[in-house]
């Protein structure tokens, strides 16, 4: 068999994966472009009219929850990785005792390991008790004590997904910043584009994508709006009996025929 020569394989090597990098790009694009396609056009009108329905709404119905009185970022990430799949009335007594005991990152980021989950025993999905332990230790540690308040920068610490970046953010620092989660998801879903599958890669981009196109111009603005989101997916727009009689929204909602 013929040797190839060292410069000759080295190229072909090269040109191969100059190769695989075009095709990587051009399915990424072709996927982008695919998830942008299926996002619902939604004028600036449409949008606005939703924003106010849904926070004169919330204004009038809004419970009254402690994350909700505070500005504090270590208070509402405690409150955030909490309610991951919890409900609120379990994280209310939690959430009290966790702050009497850790009342703030320092606090926690000094604590034994076991102590950190003796606090959350009960609550379950453990891994959330020691991803907010390891963050703690890692912002004291790296990043000078202070929780960052860009949502990238935020989805570099321990246990830190697209959501929970976007709520601390939002909620913390009244950054424009979208969210989505599970009742976010349901409301979006129904109201703007039912016909996707929300749970699906392609589904979910288009959720995101939709909620970045109803933010509010201003982060104060973006507070309440996010806030009022998840409260009518919890409280009107419930996954198994929603309350379509009493949404702020139904005039625009392409589902609440579906539930009459």
């Amino acid at each position: 068999m013929p040797t190839i020569p060292a410069k000759t394989a080295k190229s072909a090597k090269t040109a191969n994966a100059a190769k695989a990098a075009r095709k990587a790009a051009t399915s990424t694009k072709r996927t982008a472009r695919a998830a942008t396609a299926d996002v619902p056009a939604l004028s600036d009108a449409a949008a606005s009219r939703f924003r106010r329905a849904l926070h004169a709404w919330y204004r009038a119905n809004c419970r009254d929850l402690p994350w909700r009185e505070t500005r504090d970022p270590y208070r509402i990430l405690v409150s955030e990785l909490m309610l991951q799949q919890t409900q609120v009335s379990r994280v209310l007594d939690f959430y009290a005792r966790f702050l009497e005991r850790f009342p703030d990152l320092d606090t926690l980021a000094a604590a034994r390991p076991h102590r950190v989950m003796e606090a959350w025993e009960g609550l379950g999905y453990y891994a959330r008790a020691r991803n907010l332990h390891a963050l703690a230790q890692h912002v004291t540690t790296e990043a000078q004590g202070v929780i960052p308040s860009d949502p990238e920068a935020l989805r570099e610490l321990p246990g830190i997904g697209a959501y929970t970046a976007g709520a601390v953010a939002s909620f913390a620092y009244e950054k424009r910043a979208a969210l989505v989660d599970t009742n976010v998801a349901r409301v979006l879903h129904r109201v703007f584009a039912p016909d996707i599958a929300p749970k699906s890669g392609p589904g979910s981009k288009v959720l995101w994508a939709i909620a970045e196109r109803i933010l509010p111009r201003t982060g104060k603005q973006t507070w309440t709006h996010n806030q009022a989101l998840m409260e009518l997916g919890a409280l009107v727009c419930g996954a198994r009996a929603p309350k379509c009689g009493g949404c702020p929204v139904s005039k625009q909602c392409r589902s609440a025929h579906s539930f009459e």
